[in-house]
């Protein structure tokens, strides 16, 4: 009966930007729910910033619409969903951005005395105001003439992975889940993230160099948002994953298949156009808040 009872329930987990936050948030959803005429037992406390309420079946859109409203104003996230199935078996997740806390081509441009131009262009395709390809293309091309070597400038001086981001990506794999860092970037900058943050393998596009010096092309075919998508549905494939297993991650538009067609879509300090897609939204806390949303308890958070 029980597990009967587990399949039914559904959860609504809250991180805080610190415990007073998740306090806070938490206060606010008893009462939201209690003047809907649904009280509900004492929050749980997954973690020292986390709170979760389990309820008894209801519509999972209404209830996400009245929970937002309640924290509105708050540094607090929430994720509302069926309690089982929570615990992914295959993440993609975008690097620049999400994982990183970067625009890696942004930063190379600054090394061209180009990052004004490019930084335009690449915040209006992260809005989808611009066709990806097309954007990344135009910003490559002012990259031309730039030594392969300011590559490895850029990594050492601007890369960092983001609050959060080996810990939410170490938890998983530990788990059983496979970890493929998806990026409309390139591939010197994915290599490197996905062995400091923890992936499996990563996906990403290409420079093309010559004589030490990018050309201002990129090889093809160019991933960007139908390649990411394609590279969910394949990985579940080769898994044998059905997509309700799935979750994926990320800021901007060409995020949005993926994190649309995920079991648990997730944006991330996003944009617009892809916080209102996505399942849940972590703006507040770091991103080890999608291991609360995916079940697990602080106690299993894989550390250094």
């Amino acid at each position: 009966m029980s597990q009967m009872r587990d399949v039914m329930q559904i959860a609504l987990t809250l991180v805080g930007q610190d415990p007073e936050a998740a306090d806070a948030a938490a206060g606010r959803i008893a009462e939201a729910l209690a003047a809907r005429g649904r009280p509900v037992k004492p929050a749980s406390s997954p973690g020292a910033s986390a709170r979760e309420f389990h309820l008894d079946p209801v519509d999972i859109q209404d209830l996400r619409k009245a929970a937002l409203a309640a924290v509105a104003g708050l540094p607090a996230d929430l994720c509302v969903q069926p309690r089982e199935g929570r615990r992914k078996r295959l993440l993609l997740a975008d690097m620049d951005s999400t994982i990183i806390a970067c625009e890696c081509l942004d930063e190379l441009a600054d090394f061209a005395g180009r990052k004004a131009e490019v930084a335009a262009i690449t915040e209006r395709a992260m809005r989808g105001e611009l066709e990806f390809e097309g954007a990344l293309r135009e910003r490559v091309a002012m990259l031309a003439g730039l030594p392969e070597s300011q590559l490895e400038r850029a990594y050492a001086e601007r890369v960092r992975l983001n609050p959060g981001a080996r810990t939410f990506v170490r938890t998983l794999a530990a788990s059983g889940a496979h970890c493929v860092l998806v990026s409309g970037g390139f591939d010197f900058f994915t290599r490197r993230v996905a062995i400091q943050a923890g992936f499996h393998e990563d996906r990403a596009n290409r420079f093309v160099v010559s004589d030490g010096h990018l050309t201002g092309a990129v090889e093809t075919p160019i991933l960007g948002r139908e390649a990411k998508l394609a590279t969910l549905v394949n990985e579940a494939e080769r898994l044998g994953l059905d997509l309700s297993q799935t979750a994926a991650i990320g800021d901007g538009a060409n995020d949005l298949a993926m994190i649309g067609a995920a079991g648990l879509g997730l944006a991330y300090r996003a944009k617009p156009v892809v916080s209102a897609e996505a399942d849940a939204q972590i703006d507040h806390a770091d991103l080890t808040a999608a291991l609360y949303f995916m079940g697990f308890l602080e106690s299993e958070f894989v550390r250094d």
